[in-house]
């Protein structure tokens, strides 16, 4: 049974920083790419930062890019999302999501992702 369990999610300031952890399991964690999605109150989900299987390549969101970096440990089958700068519309559910082999691009789809995390909330104060 394949699990996406996230962590790292809370309360920070505006300006302050935060990463959230997204461990796996039950699937072959170096054959698949990884992403981050989040999903503000009213709004549909919305992709954030992606990187591929063999983390080669990354894509970020306009809206977090140059404030997010995302990483992955494929010794401890987890990954990353380190951000900065938050600013209170950062304020979402953050979700890890898992496919298999797909570009970095390719994992913005949110209609491909295999399996997807519970889900971290993530507040920002203004």
């Amino acid at each position: 049974q394949v699990q996406l369990i996230e962590s790292g999610g809370g309360l920070v300031q505006a300006g302050g920083s935060l990463r959230l952890s997204c461990a796996a399991s039950g699937l072959t964690f170096r054959t698949y790419s990884m992403g981050w999605f989040r999903q503000a109150p009213g709004k549909e989900r919305e992709f954030v930062a992606a990187m591929t299987w063999s983390g080669g390549s990354t894509y970020y969101a306009d809206s977090v890019k140059g404030r997010a970096t995302i990483s992955r440990d494929d010794a401890k089958k987890t990954v990353y999302l380190q951000m900065y700068s938050l600013k209170p519309e950062d304020t979402a559910v953050y979700y890890c999501a898992a496919r298999p082999l797909a570009t970095a691009q390719g994992m913005a789809d949110l209609t491909n992702v295999h399996y997807w995390g519970q889900g971290t909330q993530v507040t920002v104060s203004s």
